[in-house]
């Protein structure tokens, strides 16, 4: 056995252990956005004062580990806060594959009070949902549930909430058979089932939370979990005989067109591009990173110096290569990398991974429609969902392949449309079954159609 010191504290380790495994156990803070495959480069640590990738390296000797704390992710939730003094509190919870955004709410004025955010602590497992499943499936789910509910502990303690309250969480399916304590490996293999679509109650207790008793939202399928159905009901139904479109541009890209009478939903693998990862210089909207970008001036989080790029920033950047012809409609640039800011460039490799997460989210979108066989024109409002739908610039969106152009006057962003329709449940108890009852799961990967339209976009 090997000491492993981190933060002034040893833990163990066998001989040939990744040092991965113990920074997980230890809350080490490094994020394996890759899923530890080393691809990312973003889980660099000090080893005795060398750099090292943590994925990668295996332990033989007593060692001492050093990293950087990661930045907070700045999330906008989209709420209005009153800051008032009230009585009758509850809580609502957005657990989000990134970022977790947790509200104080008022039954009396049906209105947010406060509310926090913080990255979600399983990122050091993998950006996506399917490298979450992978841990699972080999470590067992406390390992991700255990950081989680510390974290929302911690929120709850920033909220100075009374832990007679209850909580309504909402999150994809994943994310909330993580928070219960639930195996989720069976999602992540054909036929992706579940062991719970339904909403459930549970004490607060029983999961190790401040809380009285947990109610988490019903969701539609695997991969349209309880986050959607709380977007449908925050958006609401469109006039008689029209649609809305919502499109969720999280971690994953999940999208549903709906009306009163039926929803076709479905989900396409797109987020982690949106969300820093596969990208040479991406990284989450923490401070410095660029998130716009025109005529050769950034914008960076917290007005910091330039570290990395987010997703916002990606779109900008890549339309304004394209304006100016630095990149082709093939997607072709001349030179391997672009220089955007001192110590800040994109790639020929990054922009191929923007193409192919463009061309899944328009592609689905068209799929969808044409699914339902109706038109844009039938399109009353395209809501654009997720922490990546606030800073979006819609016109570069559209100039690069992302979101179709007859939708263009018909996008709306309502940031996090997942809590705020926690929030509208918790304080209305109203009828969630009217979205789910006729909802459908369109799977792209058995749509010729989608295949067709994946092809076809690529292109800008």
């Amino acid at each position: 056995m090997h000491k492993v010191t981190v933060n002034g504290k040893i833990f163990l380790a066998e001989d040939g252990a990744l040092l991965s495994d113990v920074l997980m156990k230890s809350g080490g803070g490094v994020s394996h956005i890759c899923g530890g495959k080393g691809k990312c480069k973003k889980c660099l640590v000090a080893v005795d004062g060398n750099a090292v990738l943590s994925c990668q390296y295996r332990i033989h000797s007593d060692i001492s580990v050093s990293f950087c704390s990661e930045d907070e992710i700045i999330s906008e939730t989209g709420a209005v806060e009153t800051a008032e003094k009230a009585e009758n509190l509850c809580l609502a919870l957005d657990i989000g594959t990134t970022t977790l955004a947790l509200a104080l709410v008022s039954h009396d004025t049906k209105s947010i009070v406060k509310t926090v955010t913080r990255a979600n602590p399983q990122r050091v497992s993998g950006a996506d949902v399917m490298s979450r499943i992978e841990y699972c499936r080999k470590n067992g789910v406390y390992g991700l549930q255990k950081p989680l509910i510390d974290t929302i502990n911690y929120m709850i303690v920033e909220l100075s909430a009374d832990k007679t309250l209850e909580i309504y969480v909402s999150g994809n399916v994943t994310m909330l058979h993580i928070f219960l304590g639930i195996d989720c490996s069976s999602i992540g293999v054909a036929p992706y089932t579940p062991v719970f679509l339904e909403g459930r109650t549970v004490s607060g207790n029983s999961l190790g939370l401040n809380v009285s008793e947990v109610t988490t939202l019903p969701s539609i399928h695997s991969f349209t979990g309880a986050d959607i159905v709380a977007g449908m009901s925050f958006v609401g139904f469109p006039k008689k005989g029209r649609y809305n479109l919502l499109v969720d541009l999280g971690t994953n890209a999940e999208i549903v067109l709906f009306n009163e009478d039926s929803a076709l939903c479905t989900s396409a693998a797109a987020g982690p591009c949106f969300e820093g990862a596969n990208i040479s210089c991406g990284m989450s909207a923490t401070g410095g990173a660029v998130y716009s970008y025109k005529n050769g001036i950034c914008h960076t989080v917290g007005n910091l110096p330039a570290r990395g790029i987010c997703g916002t920033g990606l779109v900008d950047i890549v339309a304004g290569l394209l304006k100016n012809g630095t990149v082709d409609e093939t997607g072709f640039m001349e030179c391997e990398s672009f220089p955007i800011t001192d110590g800040v460039e994109i790639t020929q490799a990054d922009i191929r991974e923007y193409q192919l997460a463009k061309s899944a989210v328009y592609s689905a979108i068209v799929t969808l429609v044409r699914q339902k066989g109706i038109a844009f024109d039938d399109i009353e409002t395209m809501y654009i969902s997720g922490g990546f739908s606030a800073k979006i610039s819609v016109e570069n969106a559209v100039a690069t392949g992302l979101l179709p152009t007859e939708l263009k006057d018909k996008c709306v962003a309502v940031n996090n449309s997942s809590l705020l329709g926690t929030v509208k449940y918790a304080c209305e108890k109203s009828d969630l079954s009217q979205f789910i009852r006729n909802a459908t799961y369109l799977d792209l990967s058995a749509s010729t159609d989608f295949s067709e339209l994946f092809i076809e976009n690529m292109v800008f």
